[in-house]
């Protein structure tokens, strides 16, 4: 069965392609919020991350007529977003540390917390992740927070599954590194 998606804000893309300002508006204001956050977990740099929404929210505007509907507007302006984050990254040399000769699938899950063992304020866990290398927390955050699984991860880093999981683990070990040294603990 083809899943369907149902846009919320379907209307206001049908008026964007009529050339509406104010509907190009009212979807900025809707998603920009959102989608600079999303930029800002890729980037960790509030400068880059305001270019980048603003050069995907141009971007999305002027290729509107292309946007088929087979997700929703945010869905589709959410990838644009991503993608240029990346290729900011990119610019900047972000290295990924490539370790494909790894076995990651050996390496068990369970030397790890669970997620709902800890309860963190949300500030404190921002502030950690911020302080993570790009490579990692590039992958942390595709992973966690925007839900991409690690095959996803591989096509838009350009990097092996092997090289996103390790990543991942690499990130999360030091994110808790960071937090035991910052004062929180966990049982």
């Amino acid at each position: 069965m083809e899943s369907v998606y149902v846009d919320q804000h379907h209307g206001l893309v049908l008026e964007c392609r009529n050339g509406s300002r104010k509907a190009h508006n009212d979807l900025y204001k809707l998603y920009s919020r959102a989608m600079f956050n999303i930029a800002m977990r890729i980037l960790n740099d509030t400068e880059e991350a305001s270019d980048v929404l603003q050069e995907s929210f141009v971007d999305a505007f002027s290729r509107i007529a292309d946007f088929r509907q087979e997700t929703t507007f945010g869905m589709w302006l959410k990838q644009i977003i991503i993608n240029k984050s990346i290729s900011q990254l990119r610019k900047r040399k972000m290295e990924l540390i490539s370790i494909d000769e790894t076995d990651v699938d050996s390496i068990p899950d369970s030397d790890f917390l669970d997620s709902e063992d800890l309860e963190f304020q949300v500030k404190q866990v921002r502030d950690a992740i911020q302080k993570l290398p790009d490579g990692y927390r590039v992958v942390l955050s595709l992973y966690l927070l925007e839900g991409y699984d690690h095959e996803e991860i591989s096509h838009i880093l350009r990097i092996s599954e092997n090289t996103s999981r390790s990543q991942y683990m690499r990130a999360r070990r030091k994110l808790i590194d960071i937090l035991k040294n910052i004062g929180i603990t966990y049982n």
